[in-house]
């Protein structure tokens, strides 16, 4: 399809216009303890920044949306897929998502319309996320406890009639879990981060939370809006591991809901739902690099096409970096490219010596005529000898040498002037 080409140009561009973000020199005031600080490359601040928003979703959703965004194109199809089927519910909409593609955790999401649509309008801070969570899901999980901790601690995350909030101890650990009060309703709270986690320890981190993620005339009280509630049945069948810092499926709704029959309850990314996204770091690249070569290289097959997922290799933006990037692909497209190129260079050969040829014999049939033209208008032996001489011109000719006619060994090739000039 064209739009998931253009889509891939459209990712690029939206992750090079997002502001670099470098870690910080020293840890701010209320930095957390170092089991929860990020691996180099990312800092504790930006991973807090960009989890504010959903770190106090319920544990199963947000673990859903943990896995998903480690799919973004797909994020994007589905999306677009359920506004244009959003009178689906229940069992229609189970029974229409069993005919798409995605990841089912993707899949998952289309039971919550208005998550799966700001993860698909923030592209660029869903990819963030899931590349986060791919290299350092242990530090993802744990700042998410942080940021638990200090909404508690401010007195803003508490039990009502929309959630349940409880403390726990698992591995050795303390942290916080939060359930819907009914299992079967789930609501997602809108909620306003500058007011729920307090003083924010990272200004140069600030959290992250785009207007247009808060309905319009929200009445918000203690810094959260609580919606409808989302019946979303078996949809939701993801878990947290707080304690491992992993995590996990709860496989009796997984099966119920995608009509599998999985016996593990581990999940493990799947590359082949990446699509053309790059992997941002080393370690994932090394780790899912595999089958994300033979994606590219199935990519590429198909080179200049618009209907393959994520981008018609060399002929968009995207196609061309990811030939830079990957040497398979560049190799392959290198040889694919001197084949062809070798193809039109033989050919075009073919055609000038066919053309020297034409004009060669054109030129030294030409030039014969008129010296024998010529050689009658004289008397007696001059015009003999002239009639000789043409006749030694015209067998040199034939020969194969001649500059001007042929396209073998003149510098004028291609039959400039005797092939392609005066047929």
């Amino acid at each position: 399809m064209r739009f998931s080409s253009t889509l891939c140009c459209l990712l690029s561009l939206s992750l090079g216009s997002m502001p670099v973000l470098h870690a910080q020199t020293a840890p701010s005031p209320g930095a957390p303890p170092a089991s929860a600080a990020a691996a180099p490359g990312v800092s504790q601040g930006e991973l807090e920044s960009m989890l504010a928003p959903i770190a106090l979703y319920p544990d199963a959703l947000l673990s859903q949306m943990l896995m998903a965004s480690t799919y973004p194109l797909e994020i994007v199809e589905a999306a677009r897929w359920r506004k244009d089927n959003a009178a689906l519910k229940d069992k229609a909409l189970e029974d229409a998502l069993a005919n798409q593609s995605w990841d089912e955790s993707v899949k998952s999401l289309t039971a919550f319309p208005d998550v799966l649509e700001r993860m698909s309008k923030d592209l660029a801070w869903t990819q963030k996320l899931g590349d986060a969570f791919l290299a350092q899901q242990k530090e993802v999980l744990d700042t998410v406890q942080v940021l638990r901790t200090k909404a508690q601690s401010e007195g803003n995350l508490n039990s009502n009639e929309q959630q349940t909030v409880k403390t726990e101890t698992q591995e050795s650990k303390q942290v916080i879990v939060i359930e819907p009060a009914d299992p079967q309703v789930v609501y997602v709270p809108t909620y306003q981060p500058t007011v729920v986690y307090g003083a924010w320890g990272y200004p140069a981190y600030p959290p992250y939370y785009p207007p247009y993620w808060a309905p319009v005339g929200a009445a918000f009280v203690s810094g959260f809006f609580w919606g409808v509630g989302i019946a979303a049945g078996a949809a939701l069948w993801g878990g947290c591991n707080w304690g491992r810092g992993d995590v996990n499926i709860n496989v009796n709704r997984y099966n119920n809901f995608n009509r599998t029959n999985i016996s593990s309850n581990n999940w493990n990314h799947r590359a082949e739902h990446r699509g053309s996204v790059p992997y941002r770091d080393a370690g994932s690249r090394e780790k899912f690099g595999k089958s994300d070569r033979q994606a590219a290289q199935a990519r590429e097959q198909f080179r200049g096409r618009d209907d393959s997922l994520g981008g018609a290799g060399l002929n968009d933006r995207a196609g061309l970096r990811e030939a830079q990037r990957d040497p398979a692909v560049r190799d392959n497209a290198a040889n694919r490219g001197g084949d062809r190129a070798g193809d039109r260079s033989a050919a075009g050969a073919g055609q000038r010596d066919r053309g020297g040829d034409r004009g060669g014999a054109a030129a030294s049939t030409r030039r014969s005529t008129t010296q024998a033209d010529r050689g009658g208008a004289f008397s007696g032996g001059n015009g003999a000898s002239t009639r000789a001489s043409s006749s030694r011109g015209h067998s040199s000719m034939s020969s194969g040498g001649f500059s001007r006619g042929g396209g073998g060994g003149a510098a004028r090739g291609g039959g400039g002037r005797g092939g392609g000039g005066r047929r």
